[in-house]
């Protein structure tokens, strides 16, 4: 793990919020396993992480879930994308684009120094 970055205090809902807009109905591992994979596997999702994450997202309203059978034949708890999910995802993405915009004219080389 050890060069791996930790994930950013809340970047992980959005990353969460995404995946399933872009992939659909996904269970946790699934989930865990395309974010790392959408990384370039430069982050590292455990289930310490991911899954306070995903109950914080369902009591806000953001995804909802239901228990079914994954691939390999496991029962597993299946999430998708609500309405105000959609919505917060919108509202989201357009503020980490404000904010790395912001970051990005601190890192710029003015040339001086």
């Amino acid at each position: 793990m050890g060069d791996r970055p930790d994930v950013w205090q809340g970047t992980l809902a959005l990353m969460v919020l995404r995946t399933l807009e872009t992939m659909g109905t996904q269970h946790g591992y699934g989930l865990a396993r395309r974010i790392e994979q959408t990384s370039g596997d430069l982050l590292v999702l455990n289930y310490g992480t991911l899954y306070p994450a995903l109950l914080k997202l369902e009591q806000e309203g953001y995804i909802r879930s239901k228990w079914g059978i994954s691939d390999n034949n496991r029962r597993a708890k299946f999430y998708e994308l609500t309405k105000a999910g959609q919505r917060r995802l919108r509202k989201a993405s357009e503020e980490w684009q404000q904010t790395t915009q912001i970051v990005a004219r601190f890192l710029e080389d003015t040339g001086k120094g």
